[in-house]
């Protein structure tokens, strides 16, 4: 059987030539329905027959149904006038190739198409990943790469990307006003992911996320564009995130008409990242990802349009971008998956006053791991001489880096202000100092700030109710405002970068304490070669 045209395959068998027209449908196992077009070639008597029996047999059936494949066989060898045991050995090979050819197709969706490295490619990605200033140099490959500025969010979201390959991944969600540039930070530092290892998403019906594969999104970075439009699958992408897998069981009918039961799994687990203008994320869903807010400064502004007028000049350098881009993509190719210990975890304390602090020390903590798994090529793998189990471990220096990434995320879990409204309260105060106002109304904030007033009076009701700004008696009919206190937002930088500081400090100084009296027993390992020299030799 010929099927190199999915559309339509060609089978011959003597005088007789089947064709499946519009293929076969491989996601269903339990049933193979057929549309047979029965033709005969080469007819060895030709002028024995009437003049309908060189016309074409068309007609769809279910080739597990036997009633239906019985009447087919009877119908074709009449209209046809050739014998029966012709045809039903034909329909029987068809039927067997079919199978065949369902079950390769599934193998391969499964089946992720993996660029193979070539020598030259390979050795490339580990001298990068084996440098020095791993993070820094990474930076400034992303910067090159295309996306401007957001040296902090572009980072990380780096990171939380590579996550994808561990047991537990990270998640995130990009907060901003709308065509502030959301879903091209994402569009951009998502080039840099292998297509292989990435699923990305436009739009979501309610139960697309079930009929996946049952492993084709394992350690896969799901992106999608817009969560604004995904309210029907947030729940299952939730327990997509906790679980690492979903479920759903439904009713089917069997050929014979009977009702049964069928059970979809989905396992993970993956990445999920999107994209929201909502000031608010759903709870569940914000408590499970990390929160980046997009820089709407004027600073930014200016360095966006300044890359727009190069890219429109032909000053950008476009080859050098490509090449990044399949450097970084390579990185992650190399990437191998590998246990991280974190011998320091138990003296790291997050900072008073973080919301839900449970969830948020789990995300802490996995995103040190993180930075230590992007280290693996400058990390000596050990073997737990008692599991057998391969590690290697986080560093002094792996924690330094992910509390400098991790500072605005933490400050924004401790700010009781949405992202926007901080945002809004910020830039006020700063244009109420510039003009030595100490009273304002919405419509002035309104004018000053070219926000609809709408916007405004939600944002000021909010600052009222928290206690950042108190109204004013005033002889108009329109209410004042005025500020507070403008320290707010600076007193719990400061609160936040001390109590980081703190935990290198207070680590130090445990680890100094303990080697002074009497050192913590540890684990029974030995030290192999550093996995970088390993997959090298490979």
């Amino acid at each position: 059987m010929n099927t190199e045209n999915p559309n339509c395959f060609v089978y011959e068998a003597g005088e007789l030539l089947i064709e499946l027209l519009g293929g076969i449908r491989i996601d269903t196992l339990d049933r193979m329905r057929v549309t047979m077009k029965v033709s005969v070639i080469n007819r060895k008597y030709p002028q024995y027959i009437s003049e309908t029996a060189d016309l074409a047999v068309r007609h769809n059936l279910d080739l597990y149904n036997d009633t239906q494949v019985e009447k087919f066989v009877r119908r074709v060898a009449e209209r046809l006038e050739v014998g029966s045991i012709a045809i039903t050995k034909a329909i029987a090979d068809i039927t067997s190739q079919l199978e065949v050819y369902r079950l390769e197709q599934l193998s391969k969706q499964e089946m992720r198409k993996e660029k193979v490295l070539s020598a030259s490619e390979r050795e490339s990605a580990v001298q990068f990943l084996e440098g020095k200033n791993l993070l820094e140099r990474t930076n400034e490959m992303i910067g090159k790469s295309g996306v401007i500025g957001e040296e902090i969010n572009r980072l990380l979201m780096y990171l939380i990307f590579t996550s994808r390959k561990r047991e537990h991944p990270l998640h995130i969600i990009s907060l901003g006003s709308s065509g502030i540039g959301k879903t091209y930070l994402q569009e951009k530092v998502g080039e840099l992911i292998p297509a292989e290892d990435k699923v990305e998403i436009t739009i979501l019906s309610e139960n697309a996320l079930y009929y996946f594969g049952q492993r084709e999104l394992q350690h896969r970075l799901v992106m999608i564009e817009d969560l604004d439009g995904a309210e029907n699958v947030l729940y299952p992408l939730r327990e997509l995130q906790s679980k690492k897998f979903i479920t759903k069981t439904l009713a089917q009918k069997t050929t014979t008409g009977e009702t049964k039961t069928v059970h979809i799994k989905v396992e993970g687990p993956v990445s999920i990242a999107g994209c929201t203008t909502q000031e608010q994320v759903y709870e569940d869903n914000a408590n499970r990802s990390f929160l980046i807010y997009i820089d709407e400064s004027k600073e930014q502004d200016n360095r966006i349009m300044e890359y727009q007028r190069r890219k429109s000049a032909g000053s950008v350098n476009r080859k050098q971008e490509r090449e990044i881009k399949e450097l970084l993509q390579n990185t992650q190719r190399v990437l191998q998956p590998v246990q991280v210990r974190n011998p320091y975890a138990e003296y790291l304390m997050l900072p008073d006053g973080v919301f839900k602090p449970r969830r948020t020390n789990a995300h802490y903590l996995a995103f040190i791991e993180a930075v230590t798994f992007y280290h693996q090529f400058q990390r000596a793998e050990r073997v737990d001489e008692d599991t057998g189990e391969r590690y290697i471990e986080t560093t002094m220096e792996d924690i330094q880096a992910a509390n400098y990434l991790m500072r605005d995320v933490l400050l924004r879990k401790s700010d009781e202000l949405t992202g926007a409204c901080r945002n809004y309260f910020e830039r006020l105060k700063q244009v109420l100092q510039k003009q030595k106002k100490s009273l304002f109304t919405s419509s002035d904030a309104s004018k000053m700030l070219r926000i609809p007033i709408s916007t405004v009076k939600r944002h000021n009701l909010a600052l009222l109710q928290s206690g950042y700004i108190q109204r004013q008696e005033a002889d108009t009919k329109r209410f004042q405002y005025e500020v507070t206190s403008y320290e707010d937002y600076q007193q719990l930088q400061a609160t936040i970068t001390t109590a980081l500081d703190t935990i290198l400090e207070r680590l130090t100084s445990s680890l100094t304490a303990q080697s002074t009296n009497e050192p913590v027993k540890p684990v029974k390992t030995k030290r192999v070669r550093p996995s970088a020299q390993r997959l090298t030799e490979k």
